[in-house]
């Protein structure tokens, strides 16, 4: 039984190590011919730009060098496991060849692939051969050792040993042994080096700057959000509890003049001042709990959330699995972006009945709200799930919306988090 399980396990390895070898020798006849070809298409079609031709085939020709650097990403992935990433700007909508032209030369990523080319043809090109060379060279040390040394008058150089006789014969055998054990084991790794240096010229620091954009874009949604927000507690605070406040005090002044003279009338104005104040502490509530409602502060999200779905005017189920708490911010975030998705179905769905679940599962927090309505929702400006979208981009979070016409709706968050 042991014996079969290294069996199987050498020819396992035996046909990794030879489809390899055909993988790295496909792309060692392909790379050459389409990195040389696109790379004189491209530098002619540059030189033409200043002639007006260069406009109308540097855009096509890109478009070419962008594709071959996609499929040998997608190869990468796909054989070996590399993730190369691939971050292009989007095009201009304009049809106008000169902005087409200089919005592709202005991309980095374009600038990448067309640097990648020599390199690919170059470098590219001897390390997808090696693992061909890996198992396809001890073949000859064994047909060396069959007889092949006797078609020279000399001794026949196999690496390092010089064939020219039985004995030296099967010296070449053993290094022939030597070598295919060694290529059966990094045949698969010689294929990855390939890649990896794809991923060093393609990739560079493309992570890195569409990291930078995102984190540029959320910072001015943040920035915005919260702008917004002061201005809407401000304007909330001077139409709302700063009127009545007002109001109830000058109806005081009225009262302390009518005290002594007009007994019923200042006890009405009382009963006014009372409603007034009583309405200016609904509202100074409605408003703290909109900046950041104590049940959050103090029971933290799931409980919370069920607050919100009583007050909601359709049934609500809320499932919780949260074994601990987020940080405050990722909290606060979470629960007003679970807040404006419940809002919006019980105002636009149509829905009876609406299901909220949250819990937390590989370091992310994950809530999904689903509803039963007629559907249609989507992400787009103007909407509350934009902002909902913005509000989770702030912390890496992600906003999915699945809403077929007819329902139901999903919508999931996702927020990466550690609880305490």
């Amino acid at each position: 039984m042991n014996t079969d399980t290294k069996s199987d396990g050498f020819r396992a390895k035996a046909r990794e190590a030879l489809l390899a070898a055909v993988q790295g020798l496909v792309l060692a006849v392909v790379v050459l011919p389409c990195a040389v070809a696109f790379l004189v298409l491209t530098l002619v079609s540059l030189v033409l730009v200043p002639l007006g031709v260069g406009l109308f085939t540097t855009p096509a020709i890109l478009t070419g060098v962008r594709a071959l650097a996609d499929t040998r990403r997608r190869l990468a992935a796909e054989w070996c496991g590399v993730r190369i990433p691939s971050v292009y700007r989007p095009l201009p909508a304009s049809g106008n060849p000169w902005t087409r032209t200089f919005a592709l030369l202005r991309d980095p990523q374009v600038r990448r692939d067309v640097l990648w080319l020599p390199v690919d043809f170059t470098a590219g090109f001897f390390t997808a051969l090696l693992p061909a060379v890996l198992v396809f060279y001890p073949l000859e040390g064994f047909a060396v050792a069959a007889g092949m040394w006797r078609v020279e008058d000399g001794p026949y150089w196999y690496l390092f040993v010089p064939v020219d006789g039985p004995l030296t014969a099967l010296a070449a055998a053993v290094v022939a042994a030597v070598l295919l054990v060694a290529a059966f084991r990094y045949t698969p790794r010689a294929l990855t080096v390939h890649f990896r240096l794809t991923r060093s010229v393609l990739g560079g620091d493309a992570e890195l700057a569409e990291r930078v954009r995102v984190l540029t874009e959320t910072r001015r949604d943040a920035v915005d959000t919260s702008a917004a927000e002061l201005r809407r507690i401000e304007r909330d605070l001077h139409d709302g509890a700063q009127a009545r406040l007002v109001a109830m005090g000058m109806d005081l002044g009225t009262i302390e003049m009518l005290v002594e003279r007009d007994p019923a009338r200042a006890r009405q104005l009382l009963a006014q001042a009372r409603r007034n104040s009583a309405e200016a502490l609904e509202e100074l509530r409605d408003l703290v709990r909109g900046i950041h409602p104590p049940v959050l502060a103090e029971r933290g999200l799931g409980d919370a959330v069920r607050a919100l779905a009583l007050r909601l005017p359709l049934p609500t189920e809320v499932t919780v699995e949260l074994p601990g708490r987020a940080d405050a911010p990722v909290e606060s975030a979470a629960y007003f972006a679970v807040s404006e998705v419940l809002t919006n179905a019980a105002k636009h769905s149509g829905a009876d009945r609406v299901w909220a679940d949250l819990h937390h599962t590989d370091g992310r927090l994950r809530i999904t709200v689903t509803d039963n309505g007629r559907g249609g929702a989507a992400i787009g400006a103007g909407s509350g799930l934009a902002g909902v979208e913005r509000r989770l981009g702030t912390f890496d979070g992600v906003l999915a919306v699945s809403s077929p016409v007819g329902g139901p709706t999903l919508v999931t968050m996702e927020i990466p988090c550690a609880l305490s």
